[in-house]
Formats: C-alpha cells, structure tokens, sequence
C-alpha cells in the first residue's frame, strides 16, 4: 500500500466532485437557507391584527367593554411572554417584586393593573436594560391579536338589507385596501340589548374560537352587572361580584426545561446530524458513481491500474468520499455556529441551548467517530457498485434497493426518537451496523448510556473492517471485468479469497 499513491487518487477525486456545479449548490444550500430563512418568515408571517369594527346601539357600553378586554388580553400575553424572557435569561434581579419577575403564577386582572401603574412595558423594559448582558437579545411584544374600531358613515346607521351590504362590502374588501374601508369581522349590538341579547357577526372567514368565546365572556359579564345593578346592588357590589376569581398559582419549568421541549431541544444537533449524513451519503455516493462510471466508459482504469494497484484505487477514492462528506459537514456546521453565535433572534436561541449536549468532549468524540464509520460503511457500497457497474443506468440498479434499505428503517427511527419512542425499534437498529451510526447519534441528544455507545462502536469498527476485506476481492476481480454482467453466483465468487497459486 502506497500513501503517495493514495492520496494522488484522493485528491483527483476531490478535485472531480469540486468541479461539479452541483457540489457548490449543495455546499451552500444550509448557510443560504440559515441566511434567509429568517429574512423570508418575517416577510411572510401574517403579525396584523384582526380588525374588528362594532356597530353598538345600544349605548356604547358593549364596544367599551370589548376594547377594554381585547386590551387587557394584550397586556396579560405580554406579561407572560416578559416573564418567559426573564426567566430564560435570569432578569429577575431587574425588579424582583414586579410581576413579571414571579413566574409561578397566572396572571390577573390585578397583575395586570399593577403593570400599568408601574410604567407598562416601557417601564419594565428601562428596568431590565440596565441589568441585562449586551448579547442579551431584545424582547419582542407579542402583536395586538385585535384592533377594536367603531362603524362610520353610513354603516353606523344603517338597517337591514343596507346594514347587511355595508357589513359584507368591508370584510370583503382585499387585504391592501385602505383600514377604513376593510374589516376581518363586523359585529352589531342592536339596540334593543339586553332585552334582546342576541348579538350578530359577519366575519371574512370561520372566526376564532377564542375570540367568539371572549365575545361571549364581555357581553355575558355586562349582562349579568345590569342584572345584578336591577337587583338592588350598587355599581360597585355589582363589579365586586363580577371580578371575584381565584388566583391560580402556575408552575412551569424554565423555557427549553420541560422534558418534552428539552428532548426535543437537545436532540437538534445530533438528528440534524444524522439527516447530514443521509444527505451526504445520497449526494457524495451519485458523485462516486458517476465518477467511476465514466472512468470505465472512456477506458481509463487500465491506464490508472498499470501505475498503482486495485487497493490503492480503492483506499484513494474512499479517502476522498470522506474528504468531501466532512467538507460538506464542516460548512454546515459553521454556518449553523456563526447563526448561534454571532447573530440574534428565533433561530439563534433555539440553536445555542441545542448544541449544550454535544459540547462535551465524549460528545464531540462520539459525533466524529460515528459520523466518520457511517460515512466509510456506506461510501463503502457505494464504491463496491462502481465496480461492478458498466452504466449508470446498471448502478442505479444496484443503488436504489440499498437506498431504500438504509433510509427507509432511518426514517421510522428519527421519528421514533422525536415522539420520545425508546423502544424495540431504536434498540435493534443500535446494534445492527449499517443503521447503527444514524441511531446512535440521533440518539445522543435523548440519552444513550456509555455502555452501548462503546458496544456499538465496537460492533461498527469491526463491520467496516469486515467491509474493507471483502471490497478489496470485489475491487481486484470486478474492475478489469467489464462487460461482463455480475450475478449472484459470479458476485459470490469475487467476494472469495483469491486461490494462491
């Protein structure tokens, strides 16, 4: 075995797959993506907020009360989503008596207003600058989910069949018309409420469950004052009665701390990793094919394998599938690390807590070497097809069945490992070596014991060996032979030791 003669047809091989155009798509598909699939969701994610406009006879109390709701409803979602913040970044020292610094609790009207009286979010906000870190990201307030507006011109006055056409004219209004001349949803309070509490909606679409129900909650609460008020209770015993609730204390783990969301978390990296390695596979291994295929059709093994030997060829060309996997691997990674690190923002902070179990050593170790022997086991078949292939058309032959074999079981697993599945399936695949390099890394991130990490690992090297062997026969036999079409029995007798003599 010749080093030089190795590493010259490395680095032929590398050098044929960079001069693809494909390779460099490939390479630069994930940091692309990581650049702009942030840039795309916040020009795509719809953060308007419903438009409501009320039609109220009655008074106007009904389309206070809305307003009033819809408003404390934004104040209690951006109570709890400051609370969340804090306590992912452990604020709490900004204001430990505020509301937003107890976090076991669910939120009231009396936090709410103790909110307000404290300064709101700006208040808040000026609080936590002054303690947080300069990397610390900025808190987002959640959108107003409604906009309460009162009916103009001729639709607030307007009665049957006119009321009916101004109402359907609004919410069928496109998307960019001027605000006063669209509406998501009318709703009329007649003005014969409460005698006649029914209230009418006209909606673009099927409007949400939970606005219909806080609708229903507003309106209810009002009939119910005016009912108690008739009954002899003054405004404020009637209002006294209405807000009496229970306060309910709420624990929570801290974000990313309960076990499902901490699984999944934890399990970014190392399933990403393992979809990384499929990937590279199916892509590296069609470069390989396609490589050898064409070094058979224009006659150049002979001229190759009249200057180094069979398993020179074959050492050469796995080193430089390798070569091309961790290069792909490397930039992914990178790119991945430089969205965690020197960026901010959704995708960053999901990324910096998932990458927390594989910064270890053992971790890191165990990703390698499992990355590395899957990407050898596998590159292994792949060359084995390119020597016995003549075509492309006859390797795809050969390809597709070992394709499905591999990837289809991998996909169940993933799936399995996400779901929080542990059972029979993740267990088996372990252990049988041509899935074991996909299960054990998906599994790092959901929990593997030392025992069967080392096991595995064992079980793998020994198969990759056991791969190298057998290739070498087939190698030697298979690439002088061409045109001569490769059985099973023929198959069978390559693989054999060679007869001395």
């Amino acid at each position: 075995m010749s080093w030089h003669n190795i590493l010259l047809v490395a680095r032929r091989e590398v050098a044929q797959v960079m001069a693809l155009k494909s390779f460099w798509l490939t390479l630069l598909l994930i940091p692309i993506a990581l650049a702009v699939g942030p840039l795309l969701s916040e020009r795509l994610e719809d953060d308007k907020p419903t438009r409501v406009v009320v039609i109220d006879r009655a008074g106007g109390e009904a389309a206070a009360a809305l307003q009033a709701r819809f408003v404390f409803e934004r104040d209690q979602r951006t109570l709890a989503a400051l609370s969340r913040y804090v306590r992912r970044h452990k604020l709490e020292r900004a204001d430990p008596q505020a509301p937003w610094a107890q976090h076991d609790r669910w939120y009231t009207p009396a936090d709410v207003a103790a909110f307000r009286r404290a300064g709101g979010l700006d208040a808040a906000l000026a609080r936590i600058e002054a303690v947080k870190a300069s990397d610390t990201p900025s808190f987002e307030q959640p959108p107003a989910a409604y906009d309460i507006v009162p009916a103009t011109g001729a639709l607030a006055t307007a009665t049957g069949p006119a009321l009916t056409a101004g109402a359907e004219r609004l919410i069928r209004a496109e998307k960019d018309a001027p605000a006063a001349e669209r509406a998501d949803v009318v709703l009329l309070v007649g003005e014969r409420y409460p005698a006649d509490p029914t209230v009418r909606l006209w909606s673009n679409e099927q409007p949400r469950p939970a606005f219909v129900a806080s609708v229903q909650e507003v309106l209810t609460a009002e009939l119910r004052q005016r009912l108690l008020m008739g009954s002899g209770l003054s405004p404020q015993q009637a209002a006294a009665v209405q807000s009496a609730a229970p306060a309910i204390a709420v624990t929570t783990p801290p974000p990313g701390g309960g076990v499902r969301e901490a699984m999944l978390v934890r399990s970014i990296v190392p399933i990403a990793l393992a979809y990384i390695l499929m990937m590279g596979l199916m892509l590296s291994g069609s470069w390989m094919l396609q490589g050898a295929i064409e070094e058979r059709s224009k006659k150049l093994l002979e001229s190759v394998l009249a200057c180094i030997s069979p398993e020179d060829l074959m050492y050469g060309k796995l080193l430089g599938a390798l070569v091309i996997g961790l290069s792909m691997l490397t930039a992914w990674l990178g790119a991945g690390a430089v969205v965690a690190f020197a960026t901010q923002g959704a995708i960053a902070d999901m990324i910096r807590p998932a990458l927390a179990p594989v910064t270890s050593p053992a971790a890191i170790a165990t990703l390698i070497y499992f990355f590395v022997m899957g990407y050898v086991a596998i590159s292994i078949l792949f060359v084995g097809i390119g020597a016995l292939a003549d075509s492309m058309s006859e390797a795809q032959g050969y390809l597709m069945p070992i394709l499905l074999a591999i990837l289809l079981p991998v996909t169940f697993l993933l799936q399995a490992i996400l779901s929080g599945n542990g059972g029979a399936l993740v267990q088996v695949l372990t252990w049988v070596p041509i899935w074991t390099p996909f299960t054990v890394m998906a599994r790092l991130g959901s929990g593997i014991s030392a025992i069967e990490v080392i096991g595995a690992g064992v079980v793998l090297a020994a198969f990759v060996a056991l791969e190298v062997v057998l290739l070498a026969r087939l190698f030697r036999q298979s690439l002088l032979a061409q045109g001569q079409k490769a059985g099973l029995k023929v198959l069978i007798e390559r693989l054999r030791p060679a007869r001395e003599g």
